[in-house]
């Protein structure tokens, strides 16, 4: 039975098999017998080595690892051990990252109070959460946390909220009766409670339909253990650059190995050439750089209110073409502000309301007078709505317990849920006047007369009709409506609900939370870079729509969409008509998973934003999970790639630009080391089939890879963003890094690095000392190289971007030829790298012959690379 909603309390306790009485010990002992205990089960989990040992079967580690090997059988330890140092930091980083995101069971579990408070034997007691089974009385009340779902069978002005299930932070009024309506979501399901909820005022009695694992967040462990996690773009593009990179290097290699073995040079001897070779091709570094770059960002993006949790999803940022967004809270200020006033037969701003005017400061008084919450020292504590009539109060400067304190409460009846209205009676200008506010469709069969600048009189129907126009009007732009009348009394009469009639009717304050001013336009800045902003939200359509039209994700009423709609579609259905949607309302957490993978299924990136409980599993399906940092749950931070610390959509926006901008420097990092690495075996090929001596000693290489090419590597990583990417569509996930373009360029990079090279070679071999030759390779190509570093800043001229923009190519140039200078000069290290002494013209040469590619790089950026 899975409609308890529907169901009266006599028949749900006759279905149930329970009386007044609670449950006997039998019966609990039956009970948990056949529904175990109240408590969420795990999954089977993977053991920290397991998770460790799996870091290493990715392809780019297993490259580094042979490159290790190799490095070894050469003889050089000192390679071998930086690349295995590395190879198991990533591995640590790794295995850190994954037991940390499976942590949201955990923390599901301490949404669960430890005592409950139950009726058992005839007799209230209270137990362990874990206890209970269904069929037990549940007491609730002010301040319990609920650890099951049931069916409310007594309510006293009970209020719950449901914010960690709903995402919606007003508490809702719960009711006893039943509810007959199809397609009913858990935020409309008033006379049910949930697990993760909890009671904010009142008390009430409840049955409980539901433990454990068959309760709503029990259905959340439940989609957070099958959703499952997916790679990033650029772990997808490093995965595929891994195989094409090794299948190359192999056939390279082979071929060296073939043309020595031709020209008749010894077995080991070719072998062994052909192992150098693959050190010079494989970029060691590469792994390390972009987890370097990665967290360069991380705590760049960390500043601007974004953490990162998860490293590689810095980079998916800027592939995301779909946000899925909360409306509460992020896209929304996360509180209710007074929009407008319906008084005197007409509507006002509420910052266009006059004090001088008696009604209009009737109406804020009274609004002040006939509620309980107060702000002070910027901290408000009270209901949301009657927070916006405090906040109404001091826009024209009065204050709310000033007020109270001048017009004393002598009498009240507290809202509740069944009259929908609540009323007090305060003494004023010597009379004791009775303020009743609430909902108009309970107040206006109450009313007789109705206030106006001309006096009191009897209302009419054509006052009741513009009344009911200007409600109806608010509610369609999707505001939260209070009705507030009143009428005197006596003295000593005695106040019930039943007094309540005969009212003087005031006015309409009408309410909503608001957009963020700055929501508009990051939902711009979304739509111009070929984003396009979802909102899947739990609110209700009208005011879902009314926030999403603000500010511009919805623009026809068409593209909104209820829950209910989404359970009539099959999955190929919903994949067909969710790009025309933009609003998703009333939803559950497995039309949130459904959702995301409706775009995932078109080949969109998803980034889904969420605080609440429901979301963890759609926010663990998405691509980039975000998770709100001041209103979130750990079950919701736990399932996020993403934390905002400021709850805020612009953030997002911004830290889109700032993947796409890290995207580009990685892959222009990338572009350096391979350029760098395809110039060193073009020098060795060209040494090879003209059957020359080797240009160069592996110490050489190791140098190389290791120092002059890591440092700019980095510093390109870490150009500065570039605002012009928001003006790019999101680039296609399925277009691999080593694409026919990147893989022609880096060639051509290469080529010009590799005749520099080349020219120095031949230079030095005139000398007839194929040491001073293997020197001025050497040099030239690790100069070369270094230069390089500022070409492959963009793919415009430095002259453009600015030759001094990034302080870091600038120290990592400096570096490197430093260090490149001390091997050349102190003798010591002479020796140990393998140089000769070169002359000042040979070097020259070497000056000269480094910065040739850079020239012609730069002369061709210039001429036919135009910036946006």
């Amino acid at each position: 039975m899975s409609e308890y909603h529907k169901q009266s309390s006599t028949e749900i306790m006759k279905l149930l098999n329970v009386t007044d009485q609670g449950l006997s010990d039998y019966d609990v002992k039956k009970r948990r017998e056949v529904y175990g205990n109240n408590e969420l089960v795990e999954g089977k989990k993977i053991s920290t080595f397991a998770v460790f040992w799996g870091q290493f079967k990715d392809l780019l580690v297993i490259i580094l690892l042979i490159a290790a090997f190799i490095s070894f059988l050469l003889g050089e330890v000192e390679s071998t051990i930086v690349i295995v140092i590395v190879v198991i930091l990533n591995a640590i980083l790794g295995t850190v990252q994954h037991v940390k995101a499976e942590q949201s069971l955990d923390n599901l579990k301490t949404l669960t109070s430890p005592i409950a408070k139950v009726m058992r034997n005839n007799q209230l007691v209270e137990i362990s959460s874990k206890d209970i089974v269904v069929g037990d009385l549940l007491y609730l009340d002010a301040g319990d946390y609920i650890s099951v779902d049931g069916r409310l069978l007594e309510s006293y002005n009970l209020h719950i909220n449901e914010s960690s299930l709903t995402g919606e932070s007003l508490a809702v009024a719960k009711m006893t009766t039943s509810i007959k309506e199809d397609h009913i979501t858990i935020g409309d399901k008033k006379n049910m409670v949930f697990t993760g909820s909890f009671v904010t005022s009142g008390r009430g009695v409840v049955i409980v339909t539901a433990i454990g694992m068959k309760t709503e967040i029990g259905k959340i462990a439940n989609l957070l253990d099958t959703a499952k996690e997916k790679k990033t773009p650029l772990q997808v593009s490093l995965d595929d650059f891994g195989e094409k990179l090794a299948l190359g290097i192999t056939m390279i290699c082979l071929a060296i190995f073939i043309i020595d073995l031709f020209r008749g040079r010894e077995l080991v001897e070719s072998f062994m050439f052909a192992v150098a070779l693959a050190v010079a091709a494989i970029p060691e570094a590469l792994s390390s750089i972009v987890t370097i770059v990665l967290a360069f960002g991380t705590q760049k993006m960390a500043k601007e209110n974004a953490i990162i949790r998860k490293l590689y999803a810095v980079e998916s940022l800027g592939s995301i073409s779909v946000i899925c967004s909360d409306k509460t809270g992020t896209l929304t200020e996360n509180k209710m502000v007074v929009q407008e006033v319906f008084i005197d037969q007409k509507v006002i701003p509420h910052d266009q309301l006059h004090v001088g005017n008696p009604i209009e400061k009737s109406l804020i008084i009274k609004a002040l007078l006939c509620s309980d919450a107060v702000e002070r020292d910027h901290k408000e504590i009270g209901d949301p709505t009657e927070i916006a009539l405090v906040k109404l109060g001091k826009q024209y400067y009065f204050d709310e317990l000033v007020v109270r304190d001048h017009y004393p409460r002598v009498a009240e009846i507290p809202f509740d849920s069944d009259r929908k209205l609540m009323s007090t009676v305060n003494h004023i200008n010597q009379q004791y006047i009775m303020i009743t506010k609430g909902a108009l469709d309970v107040l206006l069969s109450k009313i007789v007369k109705i206030e106006t600048s001309n006096g009191i009189h009897y209302i009419t129907a054509e006052h009741r009709k513009k009344i009911e126009e200007a409600n109806r009007n608010f509610s369609m732009n999707g505001l939260r409506v209070l009705a507030i009348a009143y009428k005197e009394v006596k003295e000593n009469q005695t106040i019930h609900a039943g007094v309540e009639r005969d009212l003087i009717f005031v006015g309409l304050v009408a309410m909503m939370d608001p957009p963020r001013k700055e929501s508009k336009e990051a939902v711009e800045s979304c739509i111009k870079a070929g984003i396009k902003p979802v909102m899947i939200t739990g609110d209700h359509k009208i005011t879902a729509t009314a926030i999403a039209k603000q500010i511009g994700i919805l623009n026809d009423p068409l593209e909104a969409m209820e829950g209910y709609e989404i359970e009539g579609l099959t999955d190929q259905q919903l994949q067909e008509k969710v790009q025309d949607i933009s609003v998703y309302a009333r939803v559950t957490p497995e039309h949130k998973i459904r959702i995301v993978k409706a775009w995932q299924e078109k080949g969109h990136v998803v980034a889904m934003t969420g605080d609440g409980v429901n979301d963890g599993p759609a926010l663990k399906q998405a691509d980039i999970g975000v998770a709100m940092g001041i209103t979130g749950t750990e079950v919701a931070k736990d399932a996020s790639s993403m934390i905002l610390t400021d709850d805020n959509f612009s953030t997002i926006v911004k830290a889109i630009s700032n993947g796409r901008s890290m995207y580009t420097n990685i892959k222009n990092a990338i572009l350096f080391l391979l350029s760098g690495n395809a110039g060193a075996i073009f020098v060795v090929l060209y040494a090879t089939v003209f059957g020359l001596s080797v240009p160069f000693a592996p110490v050489h290489l190791l140098f190389i890879n290791l120092l002059t090419d890591s440092l700019p590597a980095i510093a390109i990583g870490l150009e500065p963003h570039n605002k012009k990417t928001m003006k790019d569509k999101p680039r296609d996930i399925h277009t691999p890094l080593l694409n026919k373009s990147f893989t022609t360029q880096v060639i051509l990079e290469g080529v010009l690095i590799a005749i520099s090279t080349i020219i120095a070679f031949r230079i030095g071999l005139s000398t007839g000392d194929t040491l001073t030759a293997s020197t001025m390779a050497f040099t030239t190509l690790c100069l070369s190289r270094l230069v390089h570093g500022f070409n492959s800043r963009s793919k415009e001229s430095i002259f453009t971007i600015g030759v001094f923009s990034n302080k870091y190519t600038w120290l990592a140039f400096l570096i490197g030829v430093i260090l490149l200078h001390l091997v050349l000069f102190i003798p010591s290290f002479m020796d140990v790298f393998e140089v000769a002494r070169l002359s000042v013209t040979q070097l020259g040469f070497i000056y000269s012959l480094s910065i040739l590619p850079f020239l012609v790089n730069q002369w061709y950026k210039l001429l036919f690379v135009r910036s946006k």
